[in-house]
């Protein structure tokens, strides 16, 4: 029987952030993880995805690319791997583990792990549709996709969201044909405007897209065949990008009596499973936004809870998400369609301006882009959307004054550097008090305000 104060399943981001900050803090630590440290972001999400699209966005190979891909792993890896952890102290153990009861696991070979908290961080995995004849061996998905040994001729994308839509941009570039089909709208969850943007660059980049696409079928002889409803397609390679799929089935939940159903675990605000002293967090959270910032993010509210006592809960008023096409599309809180939906057209109000009235981007050449502020009308902040050349570098001063509701005069009143693409924020929320600034009862104001001696 090995014992912990906090066992942590899973050595994703945020499962690993759990550990070090717990041992630190002088917990006992034992960290659980059947795969490779640095779960899926390290080795088959982010950093491959992102090193992917850096080397296609600046005219790379396919060969360049994925060596960039297996260079970035090797450098990020260190930080998430076995040896620092054991280093700060922590007891770690690769093995598969199911749990035993609501106080205790099994390893696959036996071991018994007892602990006063246990931090279930056991992620997700790509979510495959039902769809008639498709070969889970024959085709790839984002844990495949970064292993290809050569360039696809054709490379069929199922799935528009962010994933699908930044590798089809990424393998364009690097010179693959490619076809993008998804059952809806490409970018189904961002403001409709910004994702024309996106979806005129991809199309102008040569992706051919089909959107509220049926697929009816796929077959795998020579060459893979998918049937839609209206057309059909013969690639040479198929990527699979229709989601992910929280890992519920294997650690025997039911054991432990713990909540939970196919789309995840079930947590309160405080990330409480219905067992108090099992918390869940990240991709395996039931209705939890899947990013890998959010996994972050909830283990400092564990951290808090576990260790400090002070009773955390989540907030998501200020969830930040980027899709890293070029341009990037990026977003913090609610969406234009979410705010007239909750508040209403009179409460609501929208203002939206160009990047290329920026004169910073007039001397960069950046012709496209825009960013679009959505508040109440006494000035609060509810949402903004940028979309533009490193936009996700554009979203931490609006995350910051969502955190702290602060309103659009706040961000008005800051002093930028001129000239720097970041005066976009002061110029659009200034424009939102402009027409109050210089109204006839403003100026009325001023008439008589002028007739006081001067000081």
């Amino acid at each position: 029987m090995l014992k912990a104060e906090i066992c942590v399943i899973g050595a994703g981001s945020g499962g690993l952030s759990v550990a070090s900050a717990a041992v630190q803090l002088g917990l006992s630590v034992i960290l659980v993880e059947k795969d490779k440290m640095g779960g899926d972001c390290l080795n088959r999400g982010c950093v491959p995805s992102k090193a992917l699209l850096s080397v296609a966005k600046k005219g790379g190979t396919f060969r360049q690319a994925h060596n960039h891909i297996k260079e970035a792993i090797l450098k990020i890896a260190p930080h998430d791997s076995q040896e620092r952890f054991e280093k700060l102290g922590c007891t770690v153990i690769r093995e598969s583990v199911r749990f035993f009861d609501s106080n205790t696991l099994e390893t696959e070979k036996g071991v018994k792990i007892s602990a006063r908290y246990f931090v279930i961080a056991a992620g997700s995995r790509p979510f495959l549709p039902p769809i008639e004849g498709l070969d889970a061996d024959k085709i790839y998905t984002n844990e495949t996709i970064f292993e290809l040994p050569e360039k696809p001729d054709h490379l069929a994308i199922i799935g528009g969201g962010p994933i699908g839509v930044e590798m089809a941009q990424a393998h364009i570039k690097l010179g693959c044909k490619v076809t993008l089909l998804t059952r809806g709208k490409i970018l189904s969850k961002d403001d409709p405007e910004c994702v024309n943007v996106i979806r005129e660059k991809l199309l102008k980049d040569g992706v051919v897209i089909c959107e509220d696409c049926h697929i009816q079928s796929m077959s795998f002889g020579k060459t893979p065949i998918i049937k839609t409803t209206d057309d059909t397609f013969k690639p040479s390679h198929i990527l699979v990008a229709t989601g992910r799929q929280p890992n519920v089935d294997n650690l025997n939940l039911d054991a432990a009596k713990i909540n939970y159903d196919e789309k995840g675990i079930i947590v309160n605000k405080m990330l409480k499973t219905n067992r108090n002293r099992i918390f869940a967090i990240g991709d395996i959270v039931k209705h939890g936004p899947q990013f890998t910032h959010i996994a972050g993010y909830h283990a400092g509210i564990v951290i808090r809870n576990i260790c400090f006592k002070m009773w955390a809960s989540v907030d998501y008023k200020a969830l930040p998400w980027v899709t890293y096409t070029s341009p990037e599309l990026a977003h913090i809180g609610i969406t234009e369609a979410e705010a007239l939906e909750k508040l209403g057209d009179k409460n609501v109000r929208v203002l939206k301006q160009n990047f290329y009235a920026n004169d910073r981007a007039i001397t960069e050449n950046i012709a496209t882009g825009f960013i679009k502020i959505v508040g109440r009308t006494n000035g609060k902040i509810l949402g903004v959307s940028i979309v533009s050349e490193n936009a996700g570098e554009m979203l931490p001063v609006w995350s910051l004054a969502i955190q702290k509701n602060l309103k659009m005069k706040d961000i008005a009143g800051l002093i930028l550097p001129y000239p720097t693409i970041s005066e976009i924020h002061k110029a659009i929320t200034g424009a939102w008090y402009k027409d109050k600034l210089f109204s006839n009862h403003t100026k009325l104001i001023i008439r008589l305000l002028q007739k006081l001696p001067s000081f």
